[in-house]
């Protein structure tokens, strides 16, 4: 059987694509240019014989056949990641408490989280999932080393990683938002629903109802895949089979949040210090595109499915 070339960089390529449903954002992931990407993506699909991504109105969505390399690819990328890491870091021991906001727990901060504290046997890594105000709490009072929070006032201090705007989101099959009233899922005794995402809808014009309510981004997403709802998800977070709602579609970006990391001053460690590098290098993508991740209007140029495929 004559061997497929599968290139790690082609692999990041397509992993970029899957996970954002959009070649722009995958683009301004990986600081690369949206044709580069979309030559990445070409090959791969030569190398293959079969197409892995089919072109929607707004982004792509994956084939069964793309369906089918997704867990391959992070294997693939998360043990070279690994690797390399592994054969730089000298050794970290000692607790290290971090937190996150809820949206990014289901997308590659943890995989980086997980392989941190895998590379480094006497280092002992503990994650809260929590609103920034509850973060910042949590670092007033000692319970915290370093916490990623989205500022959308623009006043908290702190070490800039990025700029992530929210945005209202759909499924790509179910189109939620054209019903009237539109179905949203919200966030439970949210602060920033009140004050951002309601108001966003309302000051548009757009009847709408709460459809779905919860305290876990990752039930929003659920309510959005299952044709519940739209919800407001930060762009970097938008999974496979969503795509953004823009002003084409009638409806407002929410903020252009920041995406800060705070420590707490009580001190620091040799552990700390390497969890916040973990951390920038995660939300570099962020810090390379800020808001240019707009991801309207592109085009992808996908090879042809071969004759004789489905």
């Amino acid at each position: 059987m004559a061997r497929i070339p599968l290139e790690s960089d082609l692999m990041r390529g397509f992993l970029a694509v899957a996970e954002t449903g959009s070649v722009t954002i995958a683009a301004a992931r990986l600081g690369r240019t949206q044709s580069a990407v979309s030559l990445l993506i070409k090959r791969l699909e030569e190398n293959l014989g079969q197409p892995l991504f089919e072109r929607l109105a707004r982004g792509v969505r994956l084939t069964p056949r793309g369906e089918q390399l997704l867990p391959y690819a992070l294997r693939v990328t998360s043990l070279l990641d690994e690797a390399a890491l592994a054969l730089r870091e000298k050794p970290l021991i000692g607790p290290v408490r971090v937190g996150i906001p809820d949206e990014y727990s289901s997308s590659i901060l943890p995989r980086a989280l997980a392989a941190f504290d895998e590379r480094h046997e006497g280092l002992q890594v503990s994650v809260i999932c929590d609103h920034a105000e509850r973060q910042l709490e949590a670092l007033e009072e000692d319970r915290l080393d370093l916490a990623v929070i989205h500022d959308t006032s623009y006043f908290l201090e702190g070490e800039l990683l990025g700029v992530d705007p929210a945005v209202w989101v759909t499924s790509t099959l179910h189109n939620q938002h054209l019903r009237s009233p539109v179905p949203v899922a919200l966030y439970r005794d949210s602060g920033w629903c009140r004050d951002f995402a309601q108001p966003s809808l309302t000051h548009q014009g757009i009847r709408w109802r709460e459809a779905w309510r919860s305290d876990m981004a990752s039930s929003l997403v659920n309510a959005v895949l299952n044709g519940m709802a739209i919800a407001p998800l930060s762009r970097s977070t938008i999974p496979a089979g969503c795509r953004p709602l823009s002003a084409e579609d009638g409806f407002p970006e929410i903020d252009s949040a920041r995406v800060l990391l705070r420590r707490n001053p009580r001190g620091g460690s040799p552990a700390i210090n390497g969890m916040a590098e973990v951390l920038r290098e995660a939300f570099r993508p962020l810090a390379r595109s800020g808001a240019e991740a707009a991801g309207e209007g592109e085009a992808l140029s996908l090879a042809p499915a071969p004759q004789g495929q489905g």
